[in-house]
């Protein structure tokens, strides 16, 4: 998503952060607190800029992780299908001397899936890894009818929001952009 930019970032770090959900908290509330999270678990030296994210499913208040399992990936599958759901993308982006956020909430339809369907997408193993068990830029793409809202967002950066607080964090301009 970065290249689509123009940026190449210099490294990739992981944080080390526990994303468990607080009790009662709202999706939005913790998607915005983790990301957050992740960027102060990592230092930015002077003249760096960090930016780091966080995508979260939702039904209601209800949030859909990342799957643990194949089965917990075909019951949060079952919830989204034939609903329509909330995926909500938060970003944080940090120099040395302040940090920026700003969240993007999209709103997507799921088709009612087969239980053929739901089974030969597990079967791809692509569920692993993502916040709600799928990925709107592999093979459920085409399990989805309608978004409303950031189609790159739904995929974990909204670009627009994230080379605005990028450039208010201090990094120069681009003709391409």
């Amino acid at each position: 998503m970065l290249a689509i930019l123009g940026l190449d970032p210099a490294e990739i770090r992981k944080p080390d952060i526990d994303e468990t959900p607080l009790k009662g908290e709202t999706p939005r509330v913790y998607c915005n607190r983790i990301a957050a999270a992740k960027s102060d678990a990592l230092p930015a030296a002077k003249n760096e800029i960090i930016l780091c994210a966080d995508t979260t499913v939702a039904i209601g208040r209800k949030i859909l992780g990342k799957p643990e399992n194949s089965d917990e990936a075909r019951l949060f599958l079952g919830k989204l299908s034939g609903r329509r759901h909330k995926v909500i993308t938060s970003i944080a982006v940090k120099n040395s001397e302040k940090v920026w956020q700003k969240d993007v909430v999209s709103v997507v339809k799921m088709k009612k899936l087969s239980r053929q369907e739901l089974n030969d997408y597990l079967a791809t193993d692509d569920w692993q890894g993502k916040a709600g068990g799928y990925g709107i830029q592999g093979p459920a793409g085409a399990f989805i009818p309608w978004i409303s809202g950031s189609y790159p967002a739904i995929m974990g950066l909204p670009l627009v929001e994230t080379i605005n607080l990028l450039q208010a964090a201090g990094l120069p301009s681009r003709k391409s952009l």
